[in-house]
């Protein structure tokens, strides 16, 4: 049976964790997080707490690739696409954790900032059941106590659970996992239709995954997680925030529902992993998803999509960059509209050519300043947006699209210089232009070929030499 915990994932990175000690709970995370983003895995532990911890697992694309066994961002989106459209089916095998004696602090509870309400989970899947239904989810939460915390739930998938659980007068059952294959983690960020388990996600992009049912509340949960945590989430409330988010801005304070732990249970070499609020592995996480999302919907219109960015800069959750090939004038607006659908949290879409890179942020100013009029800008007032945007009011947004592409009919007026490919002009080429040159009939030549064209000096009709077509300059 195949080992999907989060330990033997780390075994198997090309770039081992680096080793950083014992660190204080409050801000060193945050810095050596912040320093290592991009460069390194990073394995730490709190004086106070019973676990080691690691960070930094997916701060690049690359290593998303290379987990979910592609070589770039297309596959991968069809990947996840395919596998929320036509999950697998995760097998139920026995529960081998063992009890723990632990509590809530023993987790990588940590103050990242100082404007933060408190300790702060951001690596905690809630595992729930309600009937025939499962759900996965993260949650970020507040430690308030050994055994309690308040948990940030948004209007989705366990916020529906909890409230019909609630109906009733009753608490939810639910499992806290942390430390679980980062596959798994991705997939339980993914937040597909309701009645579609995570885990099942989870299966067809890592098959074999199995799951176990919990020993008090039989809540499926990942049978190779690291450690567990039976409780419920209580109909009682608690103050929750400020916590900085995605945006690297604190979201606000609310009346939160309560996190109520009874059981711990971990595995064998418990490993368990943090993530930095904002950082690059946050963004990744639950951005990623967004953008295949986004790059489902653009390609049912548009011919041909070449890149879909998230960018860093709005959190990978409120900008974003779209480049594609156009057949008709029209396809930019239409693939801004679809955007939106896409992701309803986006604000802003800017839809370049496929000629424009839009990992640099400079290429997408240049078609901007180049190719773009304000007057043709699409703007939706009073639409939904994202509570991780702090000039939204109660959620509510203007959207603005950006057409910078060229207009079909002057594709070659808006073109951006650049210098021509040069090859070594062919010995044949050579030796004939050498004798032109000797006669006189020509001034001079270049030495290379550009674009696939042989370029010479002089005033003369020559169209081609060699079968190569000619570019004369008089001098």
């Amino acid at each position: 049976m195949s080992d999907f915990s989060l330990e033997k994932y780390a075994s198997s990175l090309s770039r081992k964790p680096l080793s950083l000690g014992i660190v204080d709970r409050a801000y060193e995370p945050t810095r050596l997080l912040t320093e290592n983003e991009r460069k390194n895995v990073v394995k730490l532990k709190f004086k106070d707490a019973k676990y080691e911890f690691l960070g930094n697992i997916f701060t690049r694309r690359e290593e998303l690739w290379s987990a979910l066994g592609v070589d770039g961002d297309t596959a991968a989106y069809k990947r996840l696409l395919e596998a929320i459209e036509k999950p697998g089916k995760a097998q139920e095998t026995r529960f081998k954790l063992r009890k723990a004696d632990a509590k809530l602090s023993d987790l990588p509870f940590a103050m990242y900032y100082p404007n933060d309400a408190g300790m702060y989970l951001t690596s905690g899947v809630i595992f729930a059941k309600l009937g025939n239904i499962s759900n996965a989810s993260f949650h970020r939460m507040l430690l308030l106590s050994d055994s309690r915390a308040a948990l940030r739930i948004v209007p989705r998938n366990l916020y529906t659970m909890l409230k019909e659980k609630n109906k009733g007068g009753e608490d939810l059952e639910v499992a806290l996992v942390v430390g679980m294959h980062p596959v798994a983690q991705l997939a339980a960020a993914m937040s597909p239709s309701y009645g579609v388990f995570e885990m099942d996600v989870a299966e067809k992009l890592l098959p074999g995954f199995t799951v176990s049912m919990t020993p008090k509340y039989g809540i499926p949960v990942p049978a190779d997680a690291s450690v567990v945590v039976e409780g419920k989430i209580l109909r009682e409330k608690a103050r929750e925030g400020p916590f900085v988010d995605l945006t690297s801005t604190s979201d606000i304070v609310r009346e939160e529902p309560v996190f109520e732990a009874e059981a711990f249970y971990e595995g064998k070499k418990p490993l368990l992993n943090m993530i930095l609020p904002g950082g690059e592995e946050h963004k990744l996480l639950m951005g990623y998803p967004r953008e295949a999302a986004i790059y489902e919907m653009v390609s049912r219109v548009v011919p041909k999509v070449k890149k879909v960015r998230l960018t860093s800069g709005g959190g990978m959750w409120l900008h974003c960059a779209i480049s594609i090939e156009k057949n008709t004038d029209g396809d930019a607006k239409t693939a801004i509209l679809a955007a939106f659908t896409g992701h309803t949290s986006l604000k802003n879409v800017i839809v370049v050519d496929s000629d424009v890179d839009i990992d640099k942020l400079e290429e997408i100013e240049w078609a901007i300043a180049t190719r773009f009029q304000p007057s043709k800008m699409v703007i939706i007032n009073e639409a939904r947006g994202s509570s991780l945007d702090p000039s939204a009011k109660d959620g509510i947004t203007s959207k603005v699209g950006i057409d910078a592409t060229a207009p079909l009919a002057e594709r070659d007026k808006y073109r951006k210089s650049a210098l021509p490919e040069l090859k070594p002009l062919p010995r044949e080429v050579k030796e004939e232009l050498d004798a032109m040159l000797k006669e006189k009939r020509i001034k001079g030549y270049s030495k290379y070929l550009a674009d696939g064209m042989v370029t010479i000096f002089g005033d003369i009709k020559i169209s081609s030499v060699r079968g190569y077509k000619v570019l004369a300059l008089n001098l």
